[in-house]
């Protein structure tokens, strides 16, 4: 006789695996149905998923696509729940290697003063 597959609700392993901080919230993304298994959308946070399953939804600005590779026990530290998943979305770097060359580092101190003198002059 087969044993059948342990099975985790969806809302559940997305709260444990730390993709959304509250499981109300994780809850209510499911219930919008910004969620799908298996490439099938899902509008029920009871949904029982399991290893194997990919997942794919959206977190804030990006698209996350994941393969649930096992069932957490409990919410542990985010170490622990990188173990769960595989992430299978593209990563995309936002945040420029050298902000300085951009002229959004720390000011100069000749940028510096020309700034409250500038200042004092609205002022006075």
């Amino acid at each position: 006789m087969t044993q059948p597959r342990p099975t985790l609700r969806i809302d559940k392993w997305l709260w444990h695996a730390r993709f959304f901080k509250t499981r109300s919230l994780a809850t209510r993304i499911v219930e919008e149905g910004a969620v799908r298994v298996n490439s099938a959308r899902v509008t029920k946070p009871a949904t029982a998923i399991g290893a194997g399953d990919v997942l794919t939804f959206a977190q804030g600005q990006t698209v996350r696509v994941v393969l649930v590779i096992s069932l957490p026990d409990r919410r542990g530290p985010a170490s622990e729940a990188q173990a769960c998943y595989a992430d299978l979305s593209e990563i995309r770097e936002t945040v420029p290697e050298k902000p300085q060359l951009e002229g959004h580092g720390r000011p100069s101190k000749r940028e510096r003063r020309q700034a409250i003198s500038l200042r004092q002059g609205v002022l006075e």
